[in-house]
């Protein structure tokens, strides 16, 4: 049975239904123009994001003012699906990064949200998830993902890529339907452990237990390599190990330098643990770099923004460059799979100055 309602329904005797059992009408771009006195291509045009970008055409400033302040009040929310089914975009960004309180997963996070904010992209982080599950579960328009097994991984990266516009970080894979992010090293790495021995003795490493374990590590090879060439003997006690956290870091920094003998240099082989080392040895009162020199792997904006700054060997401008490629893949996904190549170098700061 049909009942046709007349009027309000508030005050209405012997009715069973009040104001709260009927939800208002959603906002829609026609209601929104209305209120704001423009068109719908307009509001479009604006709540798209495309009006903060600098190579198209916008509307004034007053009229995108006027428009934004219509929406809100209104309470309009875009129908993603919808939007979607028409444009063939999401305009969602996933973010798979592996561990987010590494420095290096902040700087990317931080550089990816100042790009994709006048585009009208939303980043979406995968924060220790598995990025194999999730990119099956939830579209984007480009998935950046900071590690893939480079052997198990391959063929499932083809398979996904698609369907999907991939960026992978790796110094190995070659594209195959998917983009690829790679750091050339190149002897960064080994000049950073010259500078060390330059002028210290007592170098020690503090890496991870698996990159230990593993005899292609090129960044524990860089340590061994070094002392190698400067005649210094590997001593067992000076290689510490973490697993895989800040903590963990943390507490092997002060293990090693609570020894009878402790080091006067560490080579830590990401930003992370070299920041946990300069913090162990700020809590242990040793003056760095002046009982301590510290050198990271990364280069990342935390490492050269804190005090003292952080000695590295990295890319430079690699945050940056990189957010503004995955906004450039998700508004046009039509070019080919490409290698996206970053040098590295040493960069001296405060941590590990050049000997006098």
């Amino acid at each position: 049975m049909r009942i046709a309602l007349h009027g309000p329904l508030e005050g209405k005797q012997g009715s069973s239904m009040n104001s709260a059992s009927v939800s208002p009408r959603r906002a829609t771009i026609r209601t929104v123009a209305q209120a704001a006195g423009v068109s719908t291509a307009t509001v479009s045009y604006v709540l798209s994001g495309r009006s903060g970008r600098t190579d198209a055409p916008g509307v004034s400033t007053e009229t995108e003012l006027r428009v934004r302040e219509a929406a809100l009040g209104l309470g309009y929310r875009p129908n993603q699906a919808a939007r979607t089914i028409r444009t063939g975009k999401s305009n969602l960004m996933m973010l798979s990064l592996t561990m987010l309180s590494d420095p290096w997963s902040l700087s990317v996070s931080k550089a990816v949200g100042a790009a994709v904010a006048p585009a009208g992209i939303t980043p979406m982080i995968l924060a220790d998830t598995d990025w194999r599950t999730a990119i099956k579960r939830q579209g984007a328009d480009v998935v950046f993902i900071d590690a893939a097994d480079e052997e198990g991984d391959a063929q499932l990266l083809a398979e996904l890529a698609r369907s999907n516009r991939l960026v992978v970080f790796s110094e190995t894979l070659e594209p195959n339907g998917f983009d690829v992010v790679r750091s050339l090293a190149g002897t960064s790495m080994d000049q950073a452990m010259d500078h060390l021995t330059a002028v210290h003795t007592k170098v020690a490493c503090l890496t991870s237990a698996n990159s230990l374990r593993s005899l292609n590590s090129v960044r524990y090879g860089a340590y061994v390599r070094g002392l190698e060439r400067a005649g210094l003997e590997l001593r067992e006690n000076y290689v510490a190990t973490f697993d895989g956290d800040e903590i963990s870091a943390y507490e092997a920094a002060v293990t090693l330098l609570r020894q009878p003998d402790p080091p006067t240099a560490i080579f830590a082989t990401s930003d992370f643990v070299a920041i946990a080392a300069v913090h162990a040895a700020q809590r242990l009162r040793l003056d760095v770099p002046g009982d301590l020199a510290v050198v990271g792997i990364g280069n990342t904006l935390q490492g050269e923004a804190m005090a003292p700054s952080l000695t590295s060997v990295g890319p430079s401008g690699f945050f940056d460059r990189l957010a503004d490629f995955l906004v450039r893949r998700a508004k046009d996904q039509s070019g080919p799979p490409q290698v996206l190549e970053f040098p590295w170098q040493l960069l001296v700061r405060d941590t590990a100055p050049a000997a006098p």
